[in-house]
């Protein structure tokens, strides 16, 4: 009788011969591991990249609303989870958006490059003027010294001249940026000071507290090195993890206007699906535009009508009429995009500035 019978290699039940799939676990029979089916399972485990994906992916385009009111109706399986789908278009997203990201960096690292040779030559240009006029200077008196018995100079009178040459005339344009002398900020630079005096030349009293004393202090690394490069490195490494919380506020928001329509869970569901579509458009507007540039009136046209499938998607999923789904799509986009949105970038720039 056992001849008739396998052994699962991953649960190690028995189960008869001839199942291509393990009855108790679900693991294949006999799949020798070659690097198809390691490059397969990686992607499936981790991402779901099956047939529910490509069934999915369809109605996620060309059926608004349709994937969540199925996944609310209790069809879990048969399509892709939305935050399975979410994660999976996310990651991709974030792949084609960072050439963009690389390519802005290194725009900014060499933009931040000139300015700071540019600094650095007006601190030498600054001290080349005043010994120069100090050159000048000297000349002038020495010149005077040496006719003294013709000009008819005393003693004291010449000595009043060696005094004058050494007198250094004071620049009247001082330059002034973010609230400090920038020029004589560069000369401590140059001659090596130390951050305690640097601070003090850019304003910071000695009795600051800690927060007061953390913002001179970035504010001082980032007038050294001219760091706009790497604060926006973390700017666009912060949005991915900033991406999970704008998603709840955005079904929150969808919450707060459609309230009888169901718990928070569905309007989560319906975010998922709404911002994988939204990720896909993006990827597609940059990817296309990596390799063949597309005018901008197309693509503000494209991202534009992602409105249009949020109207079609809300008037699926919550079933009211046109004008009133209008009417609420409105004011969701409007609150999401002109206050939710730019006070989360604020945050994420000030929390990139600090811990950069």
């Amino acid at each position: 009788m056992s001849a008739n019978l396998d052994t699962c290699q991953n649960c190690d039940q028995q189960f008869e011969k001839g199942f291509k799939f393990c009855p108790h676990c679900g693991q294949k029979t006999n799949e020798e591991l070659t690097l198809g089916v390691l490059f397969y399972n990686t992607i499936s485990n981790y991402f779901s990249f099956d047939a529910r994906f490509l069934k999915s992916f369809i109605p996620l385009m060309f059926r608004p609303g349709y994937l969540a009111k199925e996944f609310i109706k209790g069809k879990r399986l048969l399509y892709l989870h939305p935050a399975q789908m979410y994660l999976f278009i996310a990651v991709i997203f974030f792949f084609v958006f960072s050439f963009y990201a690389r390519d802005g960096r290194e725009q900014l690292d060499k933009n931040m490059q000139r300015v700071l040779e540019s600094r650095s030559e007006k601190v030498f240009a600054k001290d080349s003027v005043s010994l120069q006029d100090s050159l000048d200077m000297k000349a002038l008196t020495d010149s005077v010294k040496n006719n003294s018995s013709i000009i008819g100079l005393n003693e004291e009178e010449i000595k009043a001249l060696d005094s004058l040459s050494n007198i250094k005339v004071p620049k009247k344009d001082m330059a002034m940026t973010f609230s400090f002398d920038q020029e004589k900020m560069d000369s401590l630079l140059v001659v090596g000071a130390s951050d305690k005096e640097l601070y003090r030349a850019m304003g910071m009293s000695d009795d600051a507290g800690y927060f007061t004393r953390k913002f001179y202090a970035q504010g001082l690394k980032f007038y050294k090195n001219m760091g706009l490069g790497q604060v926006y490195q973390t700017f666009i490494d912060s949005i991915p993890l900033a991406m999970f919380f704008l998603l709840p506020i955005f079904a929150f928001l969808l919450k707060i206007f459609f309230f009888r329509k169901g718990r928070y869970a569905h309007h989560l569901v319906f975010s998922f699906y709404y911002f994988s579509f939204l990720f896909v458009v993006f990827t597609i507007i940059f990817g296309v535009n990596r390799f063949w540039p597309i005018p901008d009136a197309i693509d503000w046209l494209i991202a534009f009508s992602t409105f249009f499938y949020l109207l079609v998607g809300i008037i699926k999923f919550y079933r009211q009429s046109w004008f009133l789904s209008f009417i609420k799509s409105s004011v969701v986009s409007f609150l999401f995009l002109l206050f939710v949105l730019p006070l989360s970038f604020v945050i994420l720039g000030f929390i990139s500035f600090f811990f950069y």
